[in-house]
């Protein structure tokens, strides 16, 4: 590749833990802890945010705020987020290592990208804690990254793009333009929009579908169509400039990127 001179790759739902699963039951399990059940739904809604935000955000539904302050006697404030995030954490840990399997494809394409000369990097909604989980598993099945950029490395997560900016320097790219965003949440395909690259939206191994793959094998053609053109939708809707269904899909992507870039072309 003589133009596209990275490729950065969000961690859960697009190169490991298919589905995304790993923070579910966790959020889950903390907030049952308090009082204060949610659901899966829920919990999803904020994906990819840094994990502190993630939690306030939660809290600031309305109906998770109403329960919060009936079963606390006052809405939720920076205390109390403190609180479920200190319970939060170990508990993410603890079962991110049982989630560092390989998405099917990642391999292979990032693989494909070295040998044309393309640098790996990623950024993450993870601390660096929980992320030391998932590396080593990760590399054992093929995915390594050159940079790995983690919420509080930077003053701000997404969908600031500040990891962005601290990962390009990381990968010797000065040209925001020569870089490609590879992530399935909304949040972190902002990041992308707003760091100055592009960005490719990853609608059925992560967030947005939320399912194993075996329960995706499982939905008929019409749920699927369904559930993928919804997922698509949003990531659209985020900014995205593309959308597959998984990093497998990506290599004919990154080539019409390159040759978007050759006529002078810009994100």
């Amino acid at each position: 590749m003589k133009y596209v001179k990275a490729v950065i790759f969000d961690w859960a739902g697009t190169v490991v833990d298919y589905g995304s699963r790993a923070p579910m039951g966790a959020f889950v399990e903390t907030f049952e802890e308090f009082g204060v059940p949610i659901s899966i739904e829920e919990a999803r809604g904020p994906m990819g945010m840094a994990k502190r935000p993630h939690i306030a955000a939660l809290m600031a539904l309305p109906r998770v705020a109403k329960a919060w302050k009936a079963r606390h006697g006052h809405a939720p404030g920076d205390a109390d987020i403190d609180a479920v995030y200190d319970a939060f954490v170990p508990k993410n840990v603890a079962v991110a290592a049982q989630y560092s399997d390989v998405i099917p494809g990642v391999a292979a394409v990032t693989a494909q990208l070295r040998a044309d000369g393309v640098r790996i990097g990623s950024t993450t909604g993870y601390t660096r804690e929980i992320i030391d989980q998932i590396v080593p598993g990760a590399a054992e099945q093929g995915f390594v990254a050159d940079s790995i950029v983690c919420t509080g490395d930077t003053p701000e997560g997404r969908p600031s793009p500040y990891m962005i900016y601290r990962t390009l320097p990381q990968l010797g790219v000065w040209r925001a333009r020569e870089a490609i965003k590879v992530d399935d949440t909304e949040v972190g395909i902002e990041e992308g929009i707003n760091g100055g690259t592009w960005a490719v939206g990853v609608a059925v191994s992560g967030n947005a579908f939320g399912l194993t793959e075996d329960e995706v094998r499982a939905l008929s053609p019409q749920d699927f169509a369904q559930r993928r053109e919804a997922a698509a939708q949003r990531l659209r809707a985020a900014g995205a400039h593309y959308v597959i269904d998984s990093v497998a899909d990506l290599l004919p992507v990154v080539t019409e990127i390159e040759t978007r870039l050759a006529r002078g072309e810009r994100p």
